[in-house]
């Protein structure tokens, strides 16, 4: 990175980590979330990436309010806390996180980033990255891939169309926006029943806003699948992590 900005020109961040789905296509007991990589639940993986931030000065993690999971002793982040708003999708428990924040002393002009609870395998430059190249955007942005594959629409399980892919990204996450803009996007996307908010960049789109797209790295995956666990623990012990 060059040319960054001194962290001290960047204004306070802050994170919400919704943490209240049950992920029911990764086929594990447990919401993924909790299911065991390397030696401890995945989302503590996730947490120990993003506590390693510097500019990130509180996190939330947003849970279900009947979640129960026993959490870890150990390795918890001091400055992030835990809060049963969760609500039926991610954008309202995304939502309800950025409420818990205004109620607890974040200021409507501080910068708040969205992190997937199942992107266990973030890197903490990659996100700080993300912070220094948003830092004096009017709107923010999100870490992204540029569509790396041949794209096909299809119809009745047959190829339909080859779609050009020059201008098509992979969303990944953190995606950062001003607290109060995107609460107010988020609020007005409720109005609407979230109809089409698959995350918080879509919300911003709705209100007319382009945000930023930051190059993030391809081991910032998503896991979905049964098979992105053995792939991740893979990638976690070529990083020295072992269980």
């Amino acid at each position: 990175m060059t040319d960054a900005p001194p962290l001290a020109a960047i204004p306070r961040c802050h994170l919400i980590v919704p943490c209240a789905g049950v992920g029911q296509r990764a086929g594990t007991a447990l919401p993924k979330q909790y299911h065991p990589l390397a030696g401890q639940p995945m989302v503590m993986h996730t947490l120990a990436a993003l506590a390693q931030v510097p500019a990130i000065v509180q996190g939330l993690v947003v849970l279900a309010p009947d979640d129960d999971f026993a959490w870890p002793h150990t390795g918890w982040p001091a400055h992030f806390a835990r809060a049963p708003v969760g609500g039926a999708s991610r954008a309202e428990s995304v939502s309800n996180g950025l409420d818990w924040l205004l109620a607890h002393g974040a200021d409507p002009q501080d910068w708040v980033l969205v992190h997937d609870a199942a992107r266990c395998l973030v890197r903490p430059q990659d996100v700080q990255g993300l912070i220094e190249a948003c830092a004096s955007d009017p709107v923010g942005g999100l870490l992204a891939l540029p569509l790396p594959d041949t794209l096909k629409a299809a119809r009745d399980g047959r190829v339909a169309q080859t779609i050009p892919r020059e201008d098509k990204w992979l969303a990944q996450t953190p995606q950062m926006a001003r607290l109060a803009v995107l609460h107010a996007a988020l609020k007005a996307a409720a109005a609407q029943g979230y109809a089409g908010i698959t995350d918080e960049a879509s919300a911003l789109e709705a209100q007319g806003l382009r945000p930023r797209l930051v190059v993030g790295a391809a081991d910032n995956f998503k896991i979905t699948w049964p098979a992105d666990f053995a792939l991740a623990e893979a990638v976690l012990a070529a990083r020295g992590v072992h269980a």
